[in-house]
């Protein structure tokens, strides 16, 4: 019964609300206040649907020709034509032409094109353009966007001019801004960034491509990426060796300027932990025709797939030299850190500037230079 009481407070002081409303309104005859239950149980009755209202309040659900004001159904209301004000509904507002304002639904917003912003618990769906802001707990879709597109789960729209946040996927054919998503990004040119989770697809970046495993281009100097696929960028398979005596085959990925790095190989000098792996980042500096300085971040471990970890992140600065095209030589100092609980890994090198033990378990660490040399396939 509280409940109930509370509700019924609500919908009293909403009528109050929009008796005051009455007076200004018969001043013009085309003004109108709807109060009402359910179409046509309301005040404007039959001829609501060809009504535009300066106040609606409808308890379950409101039908007009235009809204000039505020409006409020407790499940839904519909408008043939446009908006300017603000609109709640606990389930959904479907407006046939364009809103000026503000939109609240529990579940989903349905207009033509808009200015202002929309709010839904589920979707925001919009067949023109949206001048604003479309906030949705799952799906927010339009033509062309001038502003920001947030969704929990999608973002879809022709043309962007803003950025565009989901928690899994954000599409769209142009846009200028950034894009921002858990899992994947989809887009034609970006003026501006994507940042994805996992994957990353477009035609031509002007800026940053940053994604947890792959991105794919035509176009893209600056990826952020384990693979990056990047059409007129760079590619390469190479061979390499380091101070512990670790052989890798790497494949290395990227644009003009960064890329990345994944690696497999195998280590000679120990007799346990002898399987490697590699992940990594790279850039490319003081660029020539026959040479460049690389730098790469690294992160390597050694595995016999049955007890115990090793662990080596570096830094590499590694002049190369290309003498002929598709052939680089590389080689050059490494910083490493290294974090283990086996007895190889402690004892892989001897070289340390400086070792300790971990204070939270019985890990080793530790920190050295070392090298790094091989050679690259370019195509």
């Amino acid at each position: 019964m509280n409940n109930y009481s509370g509700y019924a407070k609500w919908i009293f002081v909403l009528a109050i609300i929009a008796l005051s409303f009455t007076a200004n309104a018969q001043k013009v005859q085309s003004d109108k206040v709807n109060i009402g239950f359910a179409y046509p149980i309301s005040t404007n009755g039959t001829h609501a649907a060809a009504d535009t209202n300066y106040f609606s309040l409808n308890i379950i659900a409101g039908v007009s020709a235009a809204e000039r004001g505020f409006s409020f159904a407790g499940i839904s209301s519909v408008v043939k034509n446009d908006v300017k004000g603000i609109m709640f509904a606990g389930f959904s507002n479907h407006v046939g032409k364009g809103v000026e304002g503000m939109m609240f639904a529990g579940f989903m917003n349905s207009y033509f094109e808009a200015k202002g912003m929309q709010f839904a618990g589920f979707s925001n769906i919009s067949k023109g353009k949206v001048t604003g802001a479309q906030f949705s707990g799952f799906l927010s879709k339009a033509t062309d966007v001038q502003g920001a597109q947030l969704a929990g789960f999608a973002n879809v729209a022709r043309d962007v001019t803003g950025p565009q946040l989901a928690g899994f996927s954000n599409v769209s054919r142009k846009i200028t801004g950034s894009q921002f998503s858990g899992f994947i990004n989809t887009a034609g040119d970006v003026k501006g960034s994507q940042f994805a989770g996992f994957i990353n697809v477009a035609r031509k970046v002007s800026g940053v491509q940053a994604a947890g495993f792959i991105n794919v281009a035509d176009s893209s100097d600056y990826p952020l990426g384990i693979i990056n696929i990047i059409r007129n960028g760079e590619k390469g398979i190479g061979i390499s060796i380091d101070e512990n005596e670790t052989g890798l085959l790497s494949f290395r990925s990227g644009g003009k300027i960064l890329y990345g790095i994944i690696a497999a190989g195998y280590n000679f000098r120990n007799k346990e932990e002898v399987y490697a792996f590699e992940a990594g980042l790279g850039a490319h500096f003081l660029n020539t025709s026959v040479f460049r300085m690389n730098a790469e971040i690294t992160t390597q471990t050694l595995e016999s797939f049955k007890s115990g970890e090793y662990f080596k992140s570096s830094v590499r600065l590694m002049p190369s030299l290309r003498p002929v095209r598709g052939l680089e030589l590389f080689g050059g100092p490494v910083f490493n850190y290294v974090n283990t609980n086996t007895t190889e890994g402690r004892a892989i090198t001897d070289k340390y500037i400086r070792t300790w033990e971990n204070r939270w378990g019985n890990n080793f660490e530790g920190i050295y230079i070392g090298f790094n040399a091989g050679i690259n396939f370019l195509f």
